[in-house]
């Protein structure tokens, strides 16, 4: 689901461009930006979480086409194809035959909902046929979902590819170099689904989907979002452009982000779900601020990026902390050599911890803040670590006289508030927090 919303979101400025795109392009501009793909794949998303998991399947029509109205009345701009944006006002709506990709782009996170294949394919076809009922509409829907039910789950691509052809008959046995050459725009899941399945096919990433997805022009964001939602579930996503996903979609947006993010990825192969993914527009907007070269765009950035510090403050928000044992009580009763995750440890003496400090070149201390884990795991070797409200430690890089402020994300491309900046950071913010209008510019 984020691969979708992220392909949408970097196809989005080359939609209708003419053909000889090459796949070296820079990923975001200030013109990328979600649009009806976004939307629509949020509102599927949010009708099959509040349905539930073993929902019939008449039920899961009717929430969707609740949630799509709702989403689109919410955002009548983004831009819908025209039979659509009727459908979205109607009072009673009803299917129209459509065989267009919009059915397709919207179901990624079907793909990570359900235990089964054969249920996965059965959800698809609900949120597709409440509009696109033709049978290629549906059938572009199924195979979207039922890629990325496969690749999650740990099948190669060659059983994808064989899964593919044998149930959809599809032919993506075509180049991405032949389907450059006869470049069309063209919004049927006829001609998306395999070029989406090109792209995902020859990518060696996420990224590099993406980029084959985008390289063949036409209608560049269905297509990126299609073939990157495959790629979601094949390779992952880095954590940088996590980062990009959640800052540049609207908040609402992002509350259905990270319920699906608990729902779907708390206990799916393995992976755990990322408690602190709502700090990602905080470490993306760092990094917009800080390689800009522009002036008055770079603080134009820095404000951008107090606001969203500012916001997840007052949201109590949460970091990777870590600790030093002072009286070196833990190893006393553990040894490092056979504990493992998730043991639990009783000690006879009291515990006591404190926040771990880093030495700069110049021996200078700071009091790290850790965005998530990863950027944790770049370099530190505390063998203790809890989450700590992010207000403790700015307010502890100000009020601790033996450290110079907080440095975020130190082993990543750091970011220093020294105690002035820190000082100016809380006398602001409670103007912020008081009119919630913007940092304020000075």
């Amino acid at each position: 689901m984020f691969g979708a919303i992220l392909g949408d979101i970097i196809g989005s400025r080359f939609e209708f461009d003419a053909p000889g795109w090459k796949k070296e392009f820079e990923l975001f501009t200030k013109d990328s930006s979600w649009t009806d793909d976004t939307v629509m794949t949020i509102a599927v998303a949010e009708a099959l979480m509040e349905a539930g998991e073993n929902a019939g399947i008449f039920h899961i029509e009717e929430a969707c086409v609740k949630s799509m109205q709702k989403w689109g009345r919410k955002y009548p701009g983004a831009g819908y194809g025209g039979r659509f944006r009727d459908w979205l006002r109607m009072h009673d709506p009803k299917p129209y035959g459509s065989y267009g990709n919009g059915s397709a782009m919207r179901v990624s996170s079907v793909g990570w909902l359900y235990d089964s294949l054969e249920r996965t394919r059965e959800v698809a076809r609900a949120t597709a046929i409440v509009s696109h009922n033709h049978p290629e509409g549906i059938k572009g829907a199924e195979c979207t979902a039922a890629v990325i039910y496969m690749a999650r789950t740990g099948h190669s691509k060659k059983e994808i590819s064989d899964y593919v052809i044998k149930e959809f008959g599809y032919d993506f046995s075509e180049s991405l170099e032949h389907m450059r050459a006869r470049h069309r725009m063209d919004e049927s899941c006829m001609d998306a689904l395999p070029k989406a399945l090109r792209s995902f096919m020859d990518g060696t990433s996420f990224e590099d989907t993406v980029r084959n997805a985008v390289s063949l022009g036409g209608d560049t964001d269905t297509i990126a979002a299609i073939a990157g939602a495959m790629a979601d579930a094949f390779f992952g996503i880095p954590g940088d452009l996590l980062s990009e996903c959640m800052m540049r979609v609207e908040d609402d947006m992002r509350k259905v982000l990270l319920w699906f993010d608990q729902v779907a990825k708390g206990d799916t192969n393995g992976k755990e779900t990322d408690p602190y993914l709502a700090n990602a527009p905080v470490k993306a907007a760092m990094l917009l601020f800080r390689d800009e070269e522009d002036d008055d765009k770079r603080a134009n950035g820095f404000f951008t990026f107090l606001n969203h510090l500012a916001k997840r403050v007052s949201e109590r928000a949460r970091v990777p902390a870590p600790f030093v044992d002072v009286n070196n009580t833990f190893m006393k009763y553990i040894d490092p050599e056979k504990v493992k995750k998730g043991d639990i440890v009783t000690v006879a003496e009291e515990v006591r911890l404190k926040l771990d400090t880093m030495t700069d070149s110049n021996g200078k201390r700071w009091l790290p803040l850790f965005l998530d884990r990863q950027e944790l795991e770049k370099g530190q070797t505390a063998n203790i670590t809890m989450p700590v409200e992010m207000e403790t430690i700015l307010r502890n890089g100000l009020a601790w006289e033996d450290v110079e402020g907080v440095v975020i994300d130190p082993f990543g491309k750091p970011f220093t508030m020294n105690k002035e900046l820190l000082e100016k950071f809380w006398r602001d913010y409670d103007h912020w927090k008081k009119e919630r209008q913007g940092w304020p510019e000075e």
